[in-house]
């Protein structure tokens, strides 16, 4: 019964699909109108977030079971799954956006190293002062992230192959082959040459992930891929009512990039805010950072080929104003993971960043 209690999120999932295929066009947008179709999505929002929890979960028990860093590496490259799935999703729904696989990507990375990071150094400075990490493992995330972030988020504004943010096809090209070999070498260094850089130092008793219930590796490989599915065969359906929910409210389209990008992110970054709490500042910086450099080198090729494949426009080149701010972010981002101790000074900066992130989304509409 504890088993069938606990996989709850997944058969609510699967039931939720079915009933969304079995009515058909009578559930979508036209038919409900605008308040029905807000419901819905706050439905499908929640179903999706709960099915993520479960994801989560299934993760954190593989973690505890392989140890750090593969732990982190499992829980991001499932959270990368359903990144990939929801703005594959939004691409081909509708009248698709060249844009938002840009805005979600964006939304991502200020989220994480602006909201996350912020979030983790400032409540776990404010309950142990001063927390220490490897700097050598942060300086391995950071310097895989700033080239690939720059290549894929800024230079296709500035050259001139190809018109407004697009990439030419020899840019397409290189992007993907850069992404994935540099993700791939980064992924060889961070599991198998130098994996001890990922672990917290001294790290005797800090191994621990409180509150998930432990049981077989089959058991928790299954169970995520059972919680990850009805997550990507409802992404369409969310797709539909998020760009609908978009123009009834009037909110700008790059607000939809931050509700996939919050949403994927939430259970992990509720992760990543209990281990700087529990004083694991290594598994919140592995979390944080692995996520955007994950979020770079992974979504940035899946969205290029599905936009080869398919014919779609995808725009990945931010607006100056962006530009500037992903800048000053990793900018930012480099100066407090340049010693090996953090304090919430750090975090309250961030979170300014982040702050300013949010303003600028509406201001700049």
């Amino acid at each position: 019964m504890s088993i069938l209690r606990s996989e709850l999120p997944s058969l609510v999932g699967f039931l939720a699909f079915a009933a969304f295929k079995l009515l058909g066009d009578g559930l979508k947008p036209a038919a409900v109108g605008t308040f029905g179709s807000l419901i819905l999505l706050a439905l499908i929002f929640v179903v999706v977030m709960w099915c993520a929890f479960s994801v989560v979960r299934h993760a954190e028990g593989l973690a505890t079971l392989f140890g750090e860093p593969y732990g982190t590496l499992i829980l991001t490259l499932a959270v990368i799954g359903i990144e990939v799935a929801l703005i594959v999703a939004i691409m081909l729904s509708g009248d698709a956006v060249p844009t938002m696989a840009r805005d979600t990507m964006f939304s991502v990375v200020m989220i994480v190293l602006n909201g996350l990071v912020g979030l983790c150094l400032l409540l776990g400075g404010l309950k142990h002062r001063n927390q220490t990490y490897n700097l050598q493992g942060a300086n391995a995330f950071l310097s895989v992230l700033v080239p690939l972030a720059i290549f894929a988020l800024v230079l296709p504004r500035i050259t001139h192959s190809a018109p407004g943010g697009e990439l030419s096809p020899l840019q397409v090209g290189f992007e993907i082959a850069m992404s994935v070999i540099l993700y791939g070498v980064f992924l060889a260094i961070q599991t198998v040459t130098h994996s001890d850089i990922f672990r917290q130092p001294d790290s005797a008793g800090h191994d621990e992930h409180h509150g998930v219930v432990v049981r077989t590796v089959p058991f928790h490989v299954i169970g995520l891929f059972g919680a990850l599915l009805p997550i990507i065969l409802l992404s369409k359906s969310l797709a539909l009512y998020v760009d609908f929910g978009i123009a009834a409210v009037g909110a700008p389209i790059a607000f939809s990039g931050f509700i996939v990008a919050a949403l994927v992110l939430m259970p992990e970054g509720m992760s990543a805010v209990q281990a700087a709490r529990d004083n694991m500042l290594q598994r919140a910086v592995n979390i944080c950072l692995g996520s955007a450099v994950a979020t770079i080198g992974l979504t940035v090729p899946a969205v290029l080929i599905v936009g080869w494949w398919t014919g779609l426009r995808v725009e990945l080149g931010l607006e100056t104003t962006e530009i500037i701010m992903l800048v000053l972010t990793l900018f930012v981002s480099l100066l407090t993971f340049g010693s090996r101790t953090t304090n919430y000074l750090q975090g309250a900066v961030h979170l300014a960043l982040f702050a300013a992130y949010i303003m600028l989304i509406f201001d700049l509409s």
